[in-house]
């Protein structure tokens, strides 16, 4: 009994079929990852822009100034830069930027006391 043969055109085939499968398999791979730094990025941002916010509300009595101050250490320690403070009475608002590969978000933060119930 003899094997049927394949056509010598087929020939090597598999091999560009593979190639093309790992190329595809590598670009989705890639995408998946930049989509997570970009996530990770994101809430970076947004849990320093909080903290600071925070920070700046707790220290308003201080002035603008040493509130402002405060929020930019806070920002510093988790990695942030303060793009933006502003501190009114005793309502802080501050923007905060991450740096995390080739994304830079910048996210926006308000705190101070809750508004009275006849305003909500």
């Amino acid at each position: 009994m003899t094997g049927a043969r394949a056509d010598p055109r087929d020939r090597g085939s598999a091999t560009v079929w593979g190639v093309l499968v790992v190329t595809v398999l590598a670009a989705v791979f890639g995408g998946v990852l930049l989509l997570g730094q970009a996530v990770v990025s994101r809430h970076r941002a947004g849990a320093a822009a909080d903290l600071a916010a925070l920070a700046a509300a707790a220290t308003w009595a201080h002035g603008p100034e040493a509130a402002c101050a405060t929020a930019i250490r806070v920002a510093v320690a988790q990695g942030a830069q303060v793009t933006g403070c502003v501190v009114t009475g005793e309502v802080a608002e501050v923007t905060a930027r991450v740096r995390a590969g080739p994304f830079g978000p910048e996210l926006h933060s308000r705190a101070g006391p809750p508004l009275p119930a006849e305003s909500r």
